[in-house]
Parts: C-alpha cells; structure tokens; sequence
C-alpha cells in the first residue's frame, strides 16, 4: 500500500505520518521512509509510553531459604537474614556514592512474621538521601510463597552508610533528587530521623535521670527469679576471608549475625526453650575490623518481662596478641519471647540482676522497654492510626516531635494537589483522600525565609493576623525546637463554648539547600491543663507551614490543614465560604508579616 498519496500532482502527506514526524522526529530533514503492513500493527506498541524511571540506587535480593539458612523450627534464622539485608543495603549505598561504604548504624527492625524452608526472601533497598558523607539506606523485606503465590511484608529497616575513600578517608556524597511522590516523602523525613537517631542516648539519659535509683525487682507469682549471670554467654570468632567485604573489613550483617546467636543462645539459658527474636534496638558501629581479627562476643539477659526479655550483646576485636586492647566494635539490645503451641506469648521466669552494673543494666532495660513502646506507637504506626492527641511526657517527646513533622512533610509530597481556588497571589489547592481533606495556601511575599520562619513559628503572636485565635499561651519550653502552647480559639462550638487546644509546635530549619523552614503542629495531651468546663476541647492532626527561599527578600510561604472528620461536615456544606475565609486570613497573614520585618531586623 502506498504511504504517500498525490493530489492534482501535490504530494499529500496522511495525519498519521504528519503527526508521528512532528512528535518523533522534530528537526529531522529527511523523508520518511515508507513501512510495510507488518509495520504499520507494530506502531501502536512502540509508541507506547514508557514506565516510570526506575530508581538509580535501588537494588534487588531474592534468596531461596533452603535448610542451611534455618534453625532447628525450618525458619529462617534472624542472622542470616541481617546478613541478606545489610549486603542489599550496602550495594544501594555504592550504586549511590561510587565507592566503599560501610555500615554506620541500624534503625530499630521488628520483624512481624518468621519465614520457612522453600519460601523466598524478597529484598529492596534504595537510598533515601545522602547528606554531607553519609547517606540513609530505606529497606524492604518481604516474603513470597511460591506455591502459593503469597506474598506478605517481613520488616522494613533503615541503615546509615558512610562512604570510604582511600585510606579510610570520608567522601562527599553527590545530592540525591527524588522522583516519585514516595521517594520525595522518604527523602524530606529521612532528615527527621536522622535528628531522631543523634538525640537516642540522650532521650535514655533523661528517661534514667527522672527514673528512681532503686532497683525494684518484679514480682510474679509461682516464678522463681533467675540470676542473670546463669543466662552469661561468651563466644570468640576468628574473622576469615569470606567473612569480610571487598575491602577486607566484616560485613556488619556478619558481625549482627554472630551477636543474635550468642544473645539466643543467652535468652535459651532463661527460658529453657527455643526463643524467637522480635525486636533489635537501633544500634551504632564504633569501629571496623579485618580479616585476621578475632571477634570476642558477650551477651546476658539484662531483664525479662511478662512476655518478653531484653538480651544485651556486646562485640570486642582485637589482634593475634592478647595483650593488645580490645576494641569495642558494637553493642545491641533485642528482644525475644517464647511461643507457645498456638503462637502466643509465654510467661517468662524473672531476672534476678547482678549488684552493680546488672542493676544498672536492669533499669537501663525498662527504660528502653519504655523509649521502644513509645517510638513503635507514635513512630511506626501510619497516620491514621495515630490518635489525635497522644499523651505528652518525656520519655517520648522526641517521637512525637519527630511524628508532627513527618506527618507534615508528608502532607507537603502529596502529588495530587487540586487547584480550588486562585485569588490575586494566594492560591488554595485542596486533596482528598481516605478519611481527610487537606488544605494548602500558599504565596509568595517580599519577606527573607528565615524572617518568615522567627514570625510564624511564635504562636503567641498569631492572633495578630488570624482572627480565629483569641490568645496562645506558652505553657512549656521543651528546647529551642519544640514548644507546647494553649491555645484559646474564637470559634464557638456546638455547645455554644470558645474552643481551646493544647498544641505542640515543632520547629525545623533546612537541613540542606532546598529543603523549607518548617513549623509543624499537633495536638497532645498534657495533664497539667486538662479539658476544662468552660472550653470545647478542640484537636488538630496535622497543620504547619512550610517556607521556601525563592530570592534574598523572598519567600513562598505555604500553610497546610489536614481536616479530621469531625470537620467534613463544615467543609462540604461551606467550601466557597471556607475559601474566602482561608483566603482572607492569609491576606492578613502577608500584611502582618510585612509590617513586622523591620522590628524584626532591628532587634536581631
């Protein structure tokens, strides 16, 4: 069949051809050339779009488990799985760096369900972020039945690497960008985890120091404590070639896997059965070691609750002589229990600690018990099944902080951002989704960031442009970054009551170019100003603003509002009123930040 038709001698050229050539082939001089049926039917596939990139850093592990990779049950020991996730995540870090990483530390990993013999282990890690010469490694492990064709999530996991040059030297990272609306969530959050992890030990001093000094032994009844020092294991391994990496240092999986069998080997001594692992504690690698190092391993019961016990290993090196000094390569807590026949949690025997240091390290286990509980509920859980004010205390001021701005910057990688409404320079987008409508208002204003940022962070001041808030009251000062506020609202309530709100404002500063200033904030429950008659007490789940730097002396300035339920029914019945008064009130938001610039140059 002829392409090419003429008409009164004019060469006429079909939509099909005129089209491809414009979208295909912009710039090309050349004709194009005639196709054959077979061809022409193979176009369509050919023009089709192409899938999403797939991300540069992730890396892909499937491991058959066979019977040399499981304990005496036919699961899958813990140990050689950290062995599979820490070689994934190591290979995502040098896919990103281009060189040596090594492992830095290791986020808390709960493992949900165990793995049998002839099932598949399936492992992703990509990288999340690099920063200055480390980077966050985001881990997935899942497992496949192949029979059955099941599939079910195992533990999600987070590593920091650090990258290596010559000699041990540190290496600048190249910056990551994000492409996908998970990728950008995981890298704007990657930076709030890492300030969770450098304030740990400190959230465990706190919790200690408010702690009484006496160690109160439990009680159970018909139980018999055990000394601790009958659960004390020590194991010496010789570090060999297919130990190490391809820089002749242990793979930490390796190191990790020789800790859990000294620590089950510990808690099997309490028991007197075979424990499962739950639970490892975030943990840090102090220093390397080689091939030729012998690894001394130790581990003890520190204590042993209703359900579950905490194992306390430690991970020394040292040469071929003994009279060198051990170096410390490693500490971690886990945690296990005893399954009975159906699955459930036995009752344990207690601990009865050692005087001195065992008692130290009994307290030091309940306050962890404490911290883990805390991170795992406020931490871990997705954001609807956080309740709206979680109860506020020391122990877990740093989860919460770090739940309020994650649950923003969340809400801020949210793709499907609607445009509602457009007035002068504010726009209103809305997104809807599941049980929540969220808001966003955004402008741009004649302001610095950081002027931006001192000015709305301060919720003592916003009466001054929002009409909606009567007062705020800074009723704790929890550090430089985090503060809680009562706060009185304007609005009546159904009961004909002024609302108030007990609110924690949480403060962050860009962590690296292009990152915004943030100001998030949640409600809480504080128990020195409970609900009180005269007040509707009001939550909020999730608001904040979030400011970029476009010039010197300007900013984007974007508040966002996840509406709970309770709110809907307003929102559906008055959205064109909603989007004046939203409107309205950023209009007095730009005015008071405004005015108050000068002042506040002049008083920095």
């Amino acid at each position: 069949r002829c392409l090419l038709k003429t008409v009164k001698g004019n060469i006429v050229v079909p939509e099909e051809i005129l089209s491809f050539c414009c979208n295909g082939l912009q710039g090309s001089t050349s004709p194009p050339r005639a196709r054959d049926p077979e061809e022409r039917e193979e176009a369509p596939e050919a023009m089709a779009s192409p899938s999403p990139p797939r991300n540069p850093t992730e890396v892909q592990m499937s491991q058959l488990v066979l019977p040399c990779h499981t304990n005496h049950r036919g699961e899958l020991s813990t140990g050689q799985l950290l062995k599979w996730i820490d070689t994934a995540a190591c290979l995502s870090a040098e896919r990103h760096a281009g060189c040596p990483c090594v492992t830095a530390s290791m986020d808390d990993i709960y493992f949900e369900h165990t793995i049998s013999v002839g099932q598949v282990v399936n492992i992703k890690a990509k990288v999340n972020r690099a920063f200055n010469s480390s980077m966050e490694v985001g881990i997935q492990v899942s497992y496949e039945d192949l029979c059955s064709g099941k599939h079910c999530s195992i533990c999600k996991a987070y590593a920091t690497f650090v990258a290596q040059g010559p000699s041990g030297s540190k290496v600048k990272l190249k910056p990551l960008t994000p492409q996908t609306e998970e990728e950008k969530t995981e890298y704007s959050i990657a930076a709030e985890r890492r300030r969770m992890r450098l304030v740990h030990k400190d959230t465990l001093k706190d919790l200690l120091t408010r702690s009484p000094r006496e160690t109160e032994l439990e009680t159970r009844d018909g139980s018999v404590a055990v000394p601790a020092e009958k659960t004390r294991v020590e194991s010496v391994e010789l570090v060999l070639p297919p130990h190490a990496n391809h820089q002749g240092n242990t793979f930490g999986g390796q190191i990790m896997a020789w800790m859990e069998n000294v620590a089950t080997i510990a808690a099997s001594r309490l028991c007197h059965a075979h424990p499962t692992l739950r639970a490892i504690e975030m943990f840090h690698f102090r220093g390397p070691s080689q091939v030729g190092d012998r690894l001394v391993l130790k581990a003890i019961v520190n204590n042993a609750f209703k359900n579950s016990m905490e194992v306390g290993v430690c991970a020394e090196a040292y040469g071929q002589e003994m009279s060198v000094s051990r170096r410390h390569i490693n500490s971690a807590f886990m945690t296990f229990v005893v399954l009975d026949q159906e699955g459930r949690p036995r009752t344990l025997p207690m601990v009865a600690p050692e005087p001195g240091e065992g008692e130290r390290r009994y307290r030091e286990a309940s306050a962890r018990k404490k911290i883990r509980l805390d991170r795992k509920y406020v931490v871990s859980c997705k954001q609807t099944e956080v309740p709206l004010s979680v109860p506020w205390d020391q122990s877990n001021k740093v989860y919460l902080s770090y739940n309020n701005v994650s649950a923003l910057k969340t809400l801020v990688a949210k793709a499907n951002w609607a445009l509602a409404r457009e007035k002068e320079k504010v726009r209103m987008y809305t997104l809807e989704e599941d049980k929540f409508l969220s808001f966003r208002i955004e402008m741009s204003v004649h302001i610095a960031a950081s002027q931006a940022f001192s000015l709305l962070s301060d919720l003592r001041r916003r009466h001054e442009w929002d009409r909606h808030y009567a007062s705020a009251e800074l009723v704790q000062q929890v550090d430089d970054d985090d503060m809680i506020y009562h706060v009185v609202s304007q609005t009546l309530s159904q009961e004909n009551k002024p609302q108030d709100f007990v609110i924690l404002a949480s403060r962050r500063k860009p962590c690296s170019k292009g990152d915004p200033y943030v100001v998030a904030f949640r409600s809480v429950t504080l128990p020195t100003h409970p609900a009180s008659a005269g007040f509707t007490r009001g939550e909020t789940l999730c608001s904040g603003f979030c400011i970029w730097p476009e010039l010197e002396e300007m900013s984007k300035v974007a508040y966002y509002n996840q509406a709970t339920p309770g709110y809907l029914n307003y929102v559906t019945t008055n959205v064109a009123g909603l989007s004046s008064d939203f409107c309205a009130t950023f209009e007095a938001c730009e005015k008071f930040l405004l005015k108050n610039k000068e002042d506040l140059i002049v008083r920095l």
